[in-house]
């Protein structure tokens, strides 16, 4: 559901990625094997056994060149993988990240031996992507304590639930390629043939034909504009007595029936939900910091832009 563009849509995915998906439960792991103690040093059975060591809070998972890999590393790289890693258990994406993290451990260390990081498109990168980062800081340290998941069942209680949903229609059509034909099942239907037949008989909609052209419920911006006009202008039982033309071909329309469809559910709605709240968030932010700075723009040949760039030149005079 796209609805951000500009700057907000590069920064929301890792503004708020830490609050929304947490990703500690799945990755959850002991200390590796490497740091228990060896059986050699296993005291003897007529001392008292020391106290346990508590588990690092972000424990080293691995190292390259001495350089350390930590829990907390592996956790933000298996939530930046979003939906691939959904599904997966922790034996199965507890290695694949990890290996990737060590991968990339190795070019960079490699890149550094050949000095690319005084290459100036290499320093430019890496500018804009510093500059990402704390974009993505700044929005979420703003946003996440806001948009929690009692401040959307609150805007779902307040816009949402108990109150009544959009108009539906129950209808049923047949579809036909050519407007003659069209006219000729609406005469057939006038003189009380079995719509349902006709369905069977004629229709080339694949979806619909052989449950006698029911389409079940559906909203108005659920069809095609034509359909849909023509459909919720019927009442209950009436066919259209026109076809009606649309890319797909001629439809013989008839409406079974009108009702408002029950609200969404809190699970339904609440991911539009906190995407609205989301990119009403991030205007806010965007607009108080740009509130606090001096903003000057240039034409793209870096010249200071004057009253008659935009201007268009007189028309001819006329002979």
């Amino acid at each position: 559901m796209p609805f951000r563009s500009g700057a907000s849509a590069r920064l929301l995915a890792g503004a708020l990625v830490a609050a929304a998906v947490p990703t500690g439960a799945v990755l959850a792991q002991t200390a590796p094997a490497s740091q228990a103690a060896p059986a050699s040093q296993t005291p003897p059975a007529s001392q008292a056994a020391p106290a346990a060591q508590p588990a690092a809070a972000d424990p080293v998972v691995a190292t390259v060149n001495g350089q350390p890999i930590h829990l907390s590393e592996v956790k933000a790289a298996a939530t930046s993988m979003g939906a691939e890693a959904h599904g997966m258990s922790p034996a199965d994406l507890y290695p694949q990240v990890l290996t990737q993290l060590i991968d990339g451990k190795a070019l960079v260390i490699q890149a550094q031996k050949e000095g690319l990081e005084k290459d100036p498109a290499v320093q430019r990168q890496l500018q804009a992507a510093h500059e990402r980062v704390l974009e993505s800081a700044v929005l979420h340290k703003a946003l996440a304590p806001q948009i929690t998941e009692a401040a959307v069942k609150a805007r779902y209680e307040k816009e949402i639930a108990n109150k009544p949903g959009a108009e539906e229609v129950h209808a049923r059509h047949i579809l036909v390629p050519d407007e003659a034909t069209a006219k000729k099942i609406i005469a057939d239907l006038d003189k009380g043939a079995d719509f349902q037949a006709l369905s069977k008989q004629y229709s080339k909609d694949p979806g619909s034909a052989q449950d006698g052209g029911d389409l079940g419920w559906f909203k108005k911006g659920e069809m095609v504009p034509a359909f849909s006009d023509a459909a919720f202008a019927l009442k209950d039982g009436q066919i259209t007595q026109t076809p009606v033309h649309t890319q797909f071909g001629w439809h013989v329309i008839q409406v079974l029936g009108h009702r408002k469809a029950p609200p969404p559910t809190f699970q339904e709605a609440a991911p539009k939900l906190q995407q609205q709240m989301i990119q009403e968030g991030v205007q806010k932010v965007v607009k108080e910091a740009l509130a606090q700075v001096k903003v000057e723009k240039y034409n793209l040949d870096g010249t200071t832009p004057r009253a008659t760039d935009s201007a268009e030149p007189p028309p001819p005079a006329k002979q």
